[in-house]
């Protein structure tokens, strides 16, 4: 690709992304009403991530949001409080705090990824299968490069 379809193809990238996750995360919590003003988007991603990996120790949930321990700390005490999850404190050492989901937490972090799944059918579905493996092909590409990248 020559360098200045280089560059306006990553000119073009960065005024559409933005504007395709602001919209994408707008959605869906608009979608989820009833938890408007309760739950952030932030930690409907913190339930999902533990859904889906089990129970998290809090200096890697810090590390998976790259903020400090203590600003983590303050984001958990809300879905303490809330009732959708709980601190476990391990056994052989009492400074090891896990994070896991209650019953509560575990049906908000289900509901939040069926309604995600539900929206990318909507915003997926109009496209032919060879547009979707095409996407797929390059967000793939781009998590492997950086997943390689981080470690």
């Amino acid at each position: 690709m020559p360098e200045n379809a280089l560059a306006e193809f990553i000119y073009r990238i960065d005024e559409v992304m933005p504007a395709v996750m602001k919209g994408f995360a707008k959605r869906q919590v608009d979608d989820l009403e009833m938890y408007r003003g309760k739950v952030t988007m932030l930690q409907i991603f913190i339930l999902s991530y533990i859904d889906k990996n089990g129970p998290l120790k809090m200096k890697d949930l810090a590390h998976l949001m790259f903020v400090t321990t203590a600003a983590a700390t303050g984001i958990i005490a809300r879905l303490v409080r809330c009732g959708y999850v709980h601190r476990k404190y391990d056994s052989n050492d009492r400074r090891v705090i896990y994070i896991e989901l209650t019953n509560k937490g575990m049906e908000l972090a289900r509901k939040a990824n069926n309604h995600r799944r539900q929206i990318l059918m909507e915003l997926f579905g109009p496209l032919s299968k060879e547009a979707r493996d095409n996407y797929l092909s390059v967000l793939t590409y781009m998590r492997d490069v950086l997943l390689k990248e981080n470690g």
